[in-house]
């Protein structure tokens, strides 16, 4: 199944791309279907009403991943890629004190977030661990129109039809979807990608690029990845300069700005240790999951929980790689959302689903390839080291204590830049040839996340989540 870079970077709001993006999508789709009005249940007057139910991970974790602040905000028109962060508390308390949504386009629908955003702890929807039911009412309080949603990683929302579909449309696909026949590289396979890339002479970046404006002129295609990067570096720099404690009750200090003022303060003295380079990357990448897990305008790359990898390591490229230049970022981005697409599509990128190997995993084996094809590695080398990256976040759970992605998601996305640098590294001192197909790591962690235990997956009932500190 092709995804698109833009499908795999997406601009949205912290804290969580599943437990916000998601569910803000899913009120605003929820928005469109009222518009339309084909859905209205039979006999229902107009609506008047509405209320959402949140369920499996929504639930466990809903309040500290914001999810019945983002059904708040979608259902009053607002999108993540749209919504000013600096704006949310006037629009929530707004919302709150009126007991009213207005959406453009609609009639204004009684809606208290006290009462209508609704946790159920005690039932899982079936299709995903990530399931809501929106509903609206008429004034008699009769069902005017219901719909499931689940949000299954990185911001994708699928209806419970749609992600059927999905999963029938898998079931009897022989040579993929008719929408991939139409690229010239329908890769779905790693082992598929780099037996096109020998075929044609091409680079990974370059064969993701021909998919890619096959529906986008090229000039426009660059510009929204600048755009891309230029949100990722906007929210990194602003983690660089911004102190205070995070919200959610917690009291988890912001570190990279100190951090960042030690580093520079060191520059080119004695003080220098040889493993500084780690450091950058590490400040780096918590400036981002810092202003992530307070509610800042970030980058899903491939998830919000995930989203400081990325960024990181292309900041450690651009700063501390002698030769690099912006070309070799635009190659980075193209090769990373090449693997992204690849491990969504063939296993998962949802800590709901497969726990956080599928979060700062695939984040790790994304950047890995990305700075290994800016380094000027083959095909080979790339995919080695997504495989290298990957292999070695396999089984890592998702356990976010308080239900925050704070501990340990900040420190966890700067060891995921530190593990894609090494292997890029030594992806690059090799021929490319290794044992473990990369195609074969993304099996494994799809069948670990299956076997793995529901609570070490975004639930926060298991794991670091339940092990607190007693003072």
């Amino acid at each position: 199944m092709f995804l698109s870079i833009f499908e795999i970077f997406k601009v949205g709001i912290g804290p969580s791309s599943s437990h916000t993006m998601g569910p803000m999508t899913a009120a605003q789709r929820f928005l469109e279907e009222l518009r339309d009005g084909s859905h209205r249940w039979p006999g229902a007057g107009d609506a008047a009403s509405v209320k959402a139910t949140l369920y499996g991970s929504l639930a466990w974790t809903g309040k500290g991943h914001a999810s019945d602040r983002a059904v708040v905000l979608g259902l009053a028109g607002f999108t993540p890629h749209t919504i000013d962060p600096d704006r949310v508390d006037e629009i929530e308390a707004a919302i709150a004190r009126e007991k009213m949504i207005r959406p453009e386009g609609l009639p204004p629908l009684a809606f208290d977030p006290a009462k209508d955003v609704v946790f159920n702890f005690e039932h899982d929807l079936p299709g995903h661990a990530n399931g809501m039911i929106i509903e609206a009412f008429d004034a008699a309080g009769n069902l005017h129109f219901q719909e499931t949603y689940y949000s299954i990683g990185g911001g994708f929302v699928v209806t419970a039809q749609e992600l059927e579909r999905q999963h029938q449309a898998t079931a009897h696909e022989t040579d993929g979807p008719a929408t991939d026949k139409e690229k010239p590289y329908p890769f779905a396979t790693a082992k598929e990608m780099l037996e096109m890339g020998q075929k044609s002479g091409k680079t990974i970046a370059q064969m993701k690029q021909a998919n890619e404006v096959t529906v986008m002129e090229e000039p426009l295609f660059r510009d929204k990845i600048w755009e891309i990067w230029s949100v990722m570096n906007a929210c990194l720099e602003r983690g660089l300069n911004t102190s205070g404690t995070l919200p959610g009750g917690l009291s988890v200090k912001r570190r990279a700005a100190e951090v960042k003022r030690q580093l520079d303060e060191e520059r080119g003295t004695n003080l220098t240790m040889p493993h500084v380079a780690n450091d950058w990357l590490s400040v780096y990448a918590m400036a981002v999951n810092e202003e992530n897990a307070a509610g800042g305008k970030v980058v899903t790359a491939p998830t919000n929980g995930a989203a400081g990898v990325i960024p990181a390591t292309i900041k450690y490229y651009r700063e501390h790689c002698p030769g690099s230049n912006d070309e070799g970022i635009y190659t980075f981005m193209l090769t990373a959302a090449a693997i992204g697409g690849l491990i969504k599509t063939n296993a998962s990128i949802s800590g709901a689903e497969v726990g956080c190997q599928g979060e700062v995993g695939s984040a790790s084996a994304m950047a890995a390839a990305g700075l290994c094809a800016a380094l000027g590695g083959t095909n080979e080398q790339i995919e080695n080291a997504a495989e290298i990256a990957l292999e070695h976040h396999l089984g890592m759970t998702c356990d976010p204590v308080g239900g925050l992605v704070q501990v340990p998601c900040i420190e966890r996305n700067g060891m995921g830049a530190i593990k894609a640098v090494s292997a890029a590294s030594l992806a690059l001192r090799g021929d490319g040839s290794h044992y473990m197909p990369l195609d074969n790591c993304v099996e494994a962690m799809r069948q670990t996340g299956d076997e793995m235990n529901s609570k070490y997956k975004e639930t926060s009932l298991g794991g670091l989540a339940v092990n607190l500190p007693e003072c």
